[in-house]
């Protein structure tokens, strides 16, 4: 008799644990609701933890860090990371006549939460030049030579100028000298900079649309400077102005043959 009264209780022991355990896992991140940006201490239930104790426990995001979260919040809370558009086509150049930049954007669509990937740069520029203002053709030319990376060709507008035929040509230079801040940029539109080398040898393509006013030849490219191929003429990298340096003049060819990043353009 007094074995089965002992065996009842264990099982109501054992019931009313487990009532209590499960009443007890039933007071998550899901079950109240609950999930905080940044560090909130009101954002705080009870409950298991993830490492297995039982007690307070948050749903804020600093929890992540300070290892303290519910053992349901990455359910209850799950990282969103930030989406952002396509990039809006480039801008026109901010100024004409002169070496400045152009610019492309794009939007947030959905910010990062829960310790989500952040969203990233949503603007970039690159070096840019315009022949024509509002007036007609710029007067000044553009010097000292100014070059950008020979994909610009690709997107910048071509216009139609083909005095005499003359459609464009290639001129090969020696570096003798350049700054240490071409070494020095970064950015996705900039970092060709960083393949220009003393002594490298590299091909300049003037295209159309760069030719100087009424002449057959791009601004700062040696062409009227006579048979002497000595001197050291002056260059600038468009979208970082402390990238310049001296070349000298190697030969003039009809097309480029340098390798992609030894390729460029006269702006």
């Amino acid at each position: 008799m007094s074995a089965c009264r002992s065996r009842h209780s264990w099982v109501v022991f054992y019931l009313a644990l487990l009532v209590t355990l499960v009443s007890q896992s039933e007071g998550g991140c899901q079950d109240t609701g609950l999930c905080c940006i940044g560090q909130n201490h009101s954002c705080i239930t009870e409950d298991w933890r993830k490492d297995r104790s039982y007690g307070e426990c948050y749903c804020d995001q600093a929890c992540k860090t300070t290892l303290d979260c519910c053992h349901d919040y990455d359910l209850a809370c799950p990282a969103v990371s930030c989406v952002v558009s396509e990039w809006s086509v480039w801008s026109g150049c901010l100024e004409p006549c002169k070496p400045t930049l152009r610019i492309r954007r794009r939007q947030v669509i959905q910010e990062a939460h829960n310790g989500g990937k952040p969203c990233p740069s949503l603007q970039q520029t690159a070096g840019c030049a315009e022949y024509h203002d509002q007036h007609g053709p710029c007067l000044q030319s553009l010097v000292p030579a100014l070059i950008t990376t020979g994909g610009y060709g690709n997107a910048r507008k071509k216009r139609e100028i083909l005095v005499n035929n003359i459609i464009g040509y290639c001129v090969e230079f020696k570096l003798t000298y350049l700054t240490a801040d071409c070494q020095r940029s970064f950015g996705p539109h900039t970092r060709w900079m960083r393949y220009l080398k003393e002594g490298h040898q590299v091909c300049v393509e003037c295209q159309p649309p760069a030719l100087a006013k009424g002449q057959h030849y791009c601004s700062g490219d040696g062409e009227n400077m006579g048979q002497d191929r000595s001197l050291s003429l002056q260059w600038q990298a468009v979208g970082n102005s402390r990238c310049r340096g001296l070349w000298r003049r190697v030969r003039r060819l009809d097309s480029c043959s340098c390798p992609t990043v030894h390729s460029f353009l006269f702006i």
